[in-house]
């Protein structure tokens, strides 16, 4: 016969299968974590950048040029290589785990990712084609936390924090062009540092 524990931990068993089928829990801390730091290293190489290529051009057409090819090669490149240092680490905790990487949950939340994204950098593209560098931080900001928080349906609830946080900052940053780089390494950066660290501390950390 049955104990009540039994039933509890049945039902407790039934929860948890239900909300791994929902929701995609493989999302790697260490993800976050390189992000942030790859996002810091390109924030470095554009305050860099800048302050070389203030000095070495004094045509403004060719400064401008010049800004616009490097902001989105470094832009590229950080995005190249935080995703691929994401899917790494991903795809390492879900082989661990012993679970399916490419299900219906992970397929919805790539797109429901994909599309403010992929706006979004269309958009901020634009903005940097017309010179609105110091623009173009911000709105990087606020479609990336568009993005998470579209996404977060479909995972954990840290990553619907993240979102409200980059969002955030990024409407700040309109009103503070002068900090523009500032404010993107932050969010970027020390944002995603943060949500990896306390990711990994609650869903990755060995049990003592």
């Amino acid at each position: 016969m049955y104990e009540p524990e039994d039933h509890l931990q049945t039902l407790t068993d039934i929860r948890s299968l239900m909300e791994r089928s929902a929701k995609f829990l493989s999302l790697s801390g260490l993800s976050g974590v390189s992000a942030g730091l790859i996002a810091l290293v390109g924030a470095g190489w554009a305050y860099m950048h800048q302050v070389i290529d203030s000095d070495q051009y004094s045509q403004v057409s060719a400064y401008r040029d010049a800004q616009i090819q490097f902001l989105l090669t470094d832009m590229l490149l950080v995005l190249v290589f935080a995703l691929a240092a994401g899917i790494f680490f991903t795809v390492r905790k879900v082989r661990r785990q012993g679970l399916p990487i490419w299900n219906q949950t992970s397929r919805r939340l790539l797109w429901s990712l994909t599309v403010p994204l992929l706006a979004g950098g269309i958009f901020c593209a634009g903005l940097i084609y017309h010179g609105l560098f110091w623009l173009a931080f911000p709105a990087t900001l606020v479609f990336y936390g568009l993005a998470l928080l579209n996404g977060s349906r479909y995972t954990v609830r840290d990553v619907e924090y993240l979102g409200v946080s980059e969002v955030v900052l990024g409407l700040i940053a309109v009103f503070f062009t002068g900090y523009a780089l500032l404010t993107w390494a932050i969010g970027f950066g020390v944002l995603n540092i943060v949500y990896g660290v306390v990711m990994w501390m609650k869903y990755e950390r060995p049990a003592a």
